[in-house]
């Protein structure tokens, strides 16, 4: 299976937490939490189109300013996902600022607030100096975007305050068979991304696709229906899921919103700031115990399990975090 999004961890398991979602075939990119993100190079910044914040303690936060630095010239919006009050929290740290000289920059930061039952939507735009563009408010039940690739979805989490998680689910996967392309004359092209996404968006197996091509300076056009072309060339498989957990408490109703948010994750990325010895400890500050996280996986039916967002505390034991963790995750450990 070649996933359609590629993941990795910003910054080491002791620095501020973030995940890069890389999406293939586009100049795109999702980014989880905007903690410092100084560790990604602009051209990594540059592709991000939508950030989603779990909340605005520093340490998820503090890389707004320089996200939004790298990102001010562009033509293409920033769209931003957090727990209420981000808009205030970004109209805050907008303000902090001066734009007497971005008149004419295209630049627009669309915010969207989520609440448990509604989200709230507003704008602020470079060429007016970032004034706030309230715009309306829409029902929310779960599902924070859905597209013709992938759909995100997100549960308000007890930190203390509220914390988002989120999950995401590829639709599916359209793999091209090179040696079938050949057997039957196809180019490799831009057509074969219509080609998915004329799949992912579900028009109908009868409907007629055109593949164009240029050969000898001349062009070629060959038609096929949509659904004979897929079973000439493609093959089908489900897509991955993903899944992001930080900074909640261990408790009843966290452990049933983690574990339907994350179920059959084939990653769950999860922090993991204390060891379970250090279990009140953990609790007195709302984070989960590496034990904690591992359970939380294996109950949700995890393939894979990543950790982070470790306390300073075990600097010089980090190895004890991964090993109760993974044996709470295994079968064996729980």
């Amino acid at each position: 299976m070649k996933p359609l999004i590629n993941f990795f961890l910003i910054n080491g398991p002791f620095d501020d937490p973030g995940l890069y979602a890389e999406i293939k075939w586009e100049k795109r990119a999702l980014l989880f939490d905007l903690g410092d993100n100084s560790t990604l190079n602009p051209a990594h910044l540059l592709k991000v189109s939508d950030a989603f914040v779990s909340h605005t303690h520093m340490d998820h936060f503090v890389g707004f300013d320089h996200l939004l630095r790298i990102v001010l010239k562009r033509e293409k919006a920033l769209r931003v996902y957090g727990p209420p009050g981000i808009i205030d929290n970004i109209e805050g740290k907008l303000s902090g600022y001066t734009w007497n000289l971005t008149e004419g920059y295209p630049f627009v930061l669309h915010l969207t607030e989520v609440y448990p039952d509604k989200i709230k939507k507003c704008e602020f735009c470079a060429e007016d100096g970032f004034r706030r563009h309230d715009i309306s408010f829409l029902p929310f039940s779960g599902t924070l975007m859905d597209e013709e690739m992938f759909t995100i979805y997100a549960c308000h989490l007890d930190h203390r305050i509220p914390s988002l998680g989120f999950a995401l689910k590829e639709r599916f996967h359209v793999n091209i068979n090179k040696d079938k392309l050949d057997r039957l004359g196809l180019p490799v092209g831009p057509w074969l991304k219509k080609f998915k996404q004329a799949l992912w968006e579900g028009v109908s197996e009868n409907e007629n696709f055109t593949i164009t091509s240029e050969e000898d300076s001349g062009m070629n056009k060959r038609e096929y229906p949509l659904g004979e072309l897929k079973e000439l060339i493609a093959t089908i498989t489900e897509g991955q899921k993903l899944s992001y957990i930080v900074d909640a408490v261990y408790n009843r109703d966290n452990e049933e919103k983690i574990i339907s948010l994350a179920e059959g994750s084939d990653i769950m990325y999860c922090e993991a700031a204390y060891l379970d010895k250090d279990m009140e400890m953990a609790a007195g500050r709302f984070h989960l115990t590496a034990r904690q996280a591992g359970e939380l996986a294996r109950k949700a039916g995890a393939k894979n399990l990543v950790i982070f967002h470790f306390s300073p505390r075990y600097k010089d034991n980090s190895d004890a975090l991964y090993d109760e963790a993974m044996g709470a995750f295994s079968p064996a450990g729980g």
